[in-house]
């Protein structure tokens, strides 16, 4: 058996094995075959089951994530964080986007490895975060008491059990260009999808790729759980479906029987004018408390929140006049919507400059901690 050091973090929502780029087996350092395998055999897949019960995965894609952490090679910025998105029933990892919910750990797990050089005895150690996957930056504001890094506090995130220190995040520039944020060039396109029909959607590049279409077009009312969805194999191949349109609208993929290789990006989203519903936790959740409600699917299944990427293209697309997102909410910057757990808020800093939309900033709150630490042991062959 190899003995890999390792950290289990949950970062927002989501949970995922960190590593310091230098634990890694040589062969491993860098991207190709024995890295992916590595971490597949680490993380349970491909498992026929779905379960991922001989690795470190959870059977759902808020909890098959592997990340690589280094001391960055870009200047004025701490670490290079670089995020893995492992398929459960597939011998796959897609490096093609980033997770928004562990980027909240990404920072603590810096400021612990001492990769940051600066961190106050007490108050907020800023991290400078390179999104390797993207490139992109990413701040982070850690909460830290006697030098090391606070995690106990109250801040509460819906979706997580418990309160904890909150970490304010913010994305700069997730989109570079105008070219880039709307790929198409439009706010809403008509997105033909093969045997559902021409449907409106939202195609944003901000913090992921994201379509967005509404509820009511696709038969649904916004306020559906997990299992409304996840239980329906005809609505997962609809999403699927929209999901393989929308990137060869974006360009993101040249055919449709490419969508299959790249299934973390982009997302699908459905959204509805607020109304009330109870969450997954049995939370009464009233219209008045939300802009607009959300359901977004990642890995090909409904979430059970929110992504923390999709939450920088619902911030950017509330923000902007025209898009579907604005057209339901407004235009509200920030935005509260409501997803399967709750609610979550997300603010963002556009401007538009000769007809042209550009996002300079997205923030959120998270939370993260450590949930165990030590080396994890993976068959050697």
């Amino acid at each position: 058996m190899l003995k890999i050091p390792a950290t289990y973090m949950r970062g927002g929502t989501s949970k995922g094995v960190f590593f310091h780029l230098d634990d890694l087996p040589a062969a491993a350092q860098v991207p190709g075959k024995a890295r992916d395998n590595l971490l597949l055999r680490l993380i349970g897949s491909p498992d026929p089951y779905g379960k991922q019960i001989d690795g470190l995965g959870g059977g759902t894609s808020s909890t098959s994530k592997v990340v690589i952490v280094s001391k960055s090679s870009q200047p004025d910025h701490d670490v290079d964080y670089l995020f893995g998105q492992v398929a459960i029933n597939e011998a796959m990892i897609d490096w093609g986007g980033n997770c928004g919910n562990l980027t909240a750990a990404v920072g603590a797990f810096a400021i612990s490895h001492a990769l940051v050089p600066s961190v106050p005895e007490h108050g907020l150690a800023k991290v400078r975060i390179w999104q390797a996957n993207i490139g992109k930056t990413i701040i982070a504001h850690v909460p830290v008491a006697g030098g090391t890094v606070q995690e106990s506090g109250d801040f509460a995130l819906d979706g997580v059990a418990f309160a904890a220190a909150e970490i304010k995040l913010e994305f700069l520039d997730p989109a570079g260009s105008s070219d880039a944020l709307f790929p198409t060039g439009q706010l809403v396109d008509q997105l033909a999808v093969p045997g559902v029909g021409t449907l409106s959607a939202t195609l944003i590049n901000a913090g992921i790729p994201t379509i967005f279409v509404h509820a009511a077009a696709v038969g649904y009312a916004g306020t559906e759980l997990q299992q409304s969805v996840n239980n329906d194999p005809q609505a997962l191949a609809l999403f699927e479906q929209i999901r393989a349109s929308g990137a060869l609208r974006m360009g993101l993929i040249n055919k449709l029987s490419e969508a299959g290789a790249r299934p973390h990006v982009p997302k699908v989203a459905y959204i509805a004018p607020p109304a009330s519903y109870v969450s997954a936790g049995g939370r009464e959740i009233a219209a008045q408390e939300i802009d607009l409600l959300v359901r977004a699917l990642s890995m090909g299944q409904l979430h059970h929140a929110m992504m923390g990427t999709a939450a920088v293209a619902i911030a950017a697309a509330a923000a902007i006049p025209g898009t579907l997102v604005s057209q339901v909410c407004g235009p509200c910057n920030p935005v509260r919507c409501g997803h399967p757990s709750g609610i979550l808020s997300s603010g963002a800093q556009v401007r538009q400059d000769n007809g042209r939309w550009f996002v300079a900033q997205v923030n959120m709150s998270r939370s993260a901690r450590v949930l165990m630490e030590g080396t994890v042991r993976v068959p050697a062959a």
